[in-house]
């Protein structure tokens, strides 16, 4: 199955199974009134009192012509009136202009109703656009109310493409971030959430990856971003119920940081596809969508009423990895959360070096971070009795390859050593230097001070040149390999700093003379240097 079939998912997902509501956290009711025997799905909230949602249903004022993947109607966008009890009333075509003979699906309407983002195969301004396969992708538009109250000004987002697909985008309370779905290159699996963030001015930046706590190797879909900044999506990359299952993950105002996504439950979420979960804070009722058994047709739409009193009381754990000297990011380690002493789950820091779990109030937890090179970091909490609250925690992990000794950062290698009288480098040494080049690489920005030394054999004036012309060679060899001069420097201390007590007139063996041959290298400064 070619790739970007994948998003004929996001318009219609078929099949039928049963589910049973086995917890009472949710009131749900499937709806009769707006559902029928094709797809209905993607409720998006417009103001207070109504919806739009997509339907292939058929209507007689359209041609309805058929889309030969499910042999039904292409789907439509539909206005509806929210009844007291959830039910979608008074069904009626959205917009002549935004509707077209081809699919259009998941919308999202900034908050004083003037701006609609959609969803629509790439078709614009009666041009319909193909990959070199011959496939038909998926769109992002943004269209505006013009001053007869009509939706125009229309216009295709930038990221489109004709080699992969866009879609299903949701909104920041802010109207600043947007959130959307594609399978466009680089990302980590076959669909995951992007988002931009908008200016005042219309403009937007270039799309980012919510990265790996949110995005698996399989399908996220249909984001829908709460008042509150709670993202709610689908994913069959997790475990869970079924194929499709909603989740939730708390988002950071400037949308990159995510606390653990966790499963909505066995209500929500079926054994088949659940998806297009929407949210009204204010009432803890919303809408969502699903293919389970018992509906009426392919896809139908499912309204839900959120019982308060049995939400579990839920902190989140977000944290930051650092190298202790440094101060350094350590993007890719592994942290493990303990509850009680009994290991939870696992997480790798993103691009960011953050991490986030969702943990319970007032209960024990532990966080270790590792990371290879590196020795652990370790911290404790204990959750209060506040709900939603968010913690903070830093864990510094100590570069193996650099130790302190009497105050001072080495980079920790075995000992350079040269032969009796000479300053050329020797094969065992050159295995030593290039560990000091993998961590000055390691570190863009750290200053090393080299220090080579002799034993006491000759005079001191000898050995102070020798131990220059060693430290010099040193240097060029370093230097040779790619660090920048201004980056390392060093000097010679002949017989000044032995390592034992092998001075003039003592008697030592080949060996204890040897240990006084040495070059050291000491870290000046880091500078913050990224890893």
């Amino acid at each position: 199955m070619k790739k970007n079939i994948l998003f004929v998912v996001f318009l219609f997902l078929v099949s039928f199974s049963a589910s049973s509501q086995v917890e009472e956290r949710y009131e749900i009711k499937h709806l009769t009134n707006v559902n029928t025997k094709y797809s209905d799905f993607g409720v998006s909230y417009f103001g207070e009192n109504q919806v739009v949602f997509a339907s292939s249903r058929k209507v007689r004022s359209l041609r309805n012509r058929t889309w030969r993947e499910n042999s039904q109607p292409y789907l439509e966008l539909y206005l509806g009136n929210i009844a007291e009890n959830g039910e979608i009333l008074d069904s009626e075509l959205f917009s002549s202009e935004i509707n077209t003979r081809y699919h259009e699906a998941d919308v999202v309407f900034t908050s004083n109703l003037k701006t609609v983002y959609f969803t629509r195969n790439n078709y614009f301004e009666r041009n319909y656009k193909k990959d070199d396969d011959g496939m038909n992708h998926l769109i992002l538009l943004r269209a505006h109310i013009d001053e007869d109250c009509e939706w125009g000004n229309m216009e295709e987002l930038t990221f489109n493409s004709d080699l992969y697909s866009v879609g299903h985008p949701t909104l920041s309370n802010d109207g600043k971030i947007l959130y959307f779905v594609s399978d466009m290159p680089g990302g980590h699996g076959n669909t995951d959430i992007y988002f931009v963030h908008l200016s005042e001015d219309g403009t937007y930046g270039e799309p980012i990856n919510a990265g790996p706590i949110v995005n698996t190797m399989s399908r996220e879909m249909f984001p829908f971003l709460s008042e509150s900044g709670v993202l709610y999506y689908s994913s069959d990359g997790k475990s869970g119920h079924g194929s499709l299952d909603v989740f939730k993950s708390t988002v950071s105002e400037n949308g990159t940081v995510y606390t653990i996504p966790e499963n909505l439950g066995s209500q929500i979420n079926s054994p088949m596809d659940d998806f297009s979960f929407a949210i009204n804070e204010e009432t803890m009722t919303g809408y969502f969508s699903s293919n389970r058994g018992g509906g009426k047709g392919h896809d139908d739409i499912y309204y839900f009423k959120e019982n308060p009193a049995l939400v579990v009381c839920k902190q989140y754990a977000n944290g930051l990895v650092r190298d202790k000297k440094s101060g350094a990011l350590l993007p890719r380690a592994m942290v493990t959360l303990y509850k009680d002493g009994i290991e939870i789950e696992k997480v790798m820091t993103d691009d960011n070096a953050r991490f986030a779990f969702t943990v319970e109030c007032e209960s024990n937890y532990k966080v270790v971070g590792t990371k290879e090179g590196y020795s652990e970091d370790s911290e404790e909490f204990i959750t209060s009795v506040e709900t939603e609250l968010e913690l903070d925690l830093t864990l510094d992990l100590k570069d193996e390859d650099i130790v302190e000794i009497n105050g001072k950062d080495f980079i920790k290698i075995d000992p350079i050593y040269f032969d009796l009288n000479k300053s050329f480098i020797r094969p065992d040494a050159s295995i030593e230097l290039e560990k000091v080049i993998a961590v000055m690489k390691r570190y863009p920005q750290m200053i090393v001070q080299l220090g080579s030394h002799t034993d006491s054999r000759n005079t001191h004036k000898y050995n102070e040149a020798l131990s220059g012309r060693r430290a010099a060679s040193s240097l060029e060899y370093i230097i040779s390999k790619g660090i920048e001069r201004a980056r390392i420097f060093g000097s010679g201390h002949g017989e000044t700093q032995l390592v034992n007590g092998c001075s003039d007139g003592v008697k030592c063996s080949k060996d204890e003379h040897q240990q006084n041959r040495r070059t050291e290298f000491v870290v000046i400064r880091y500078n913050n240097g990224i890893k």
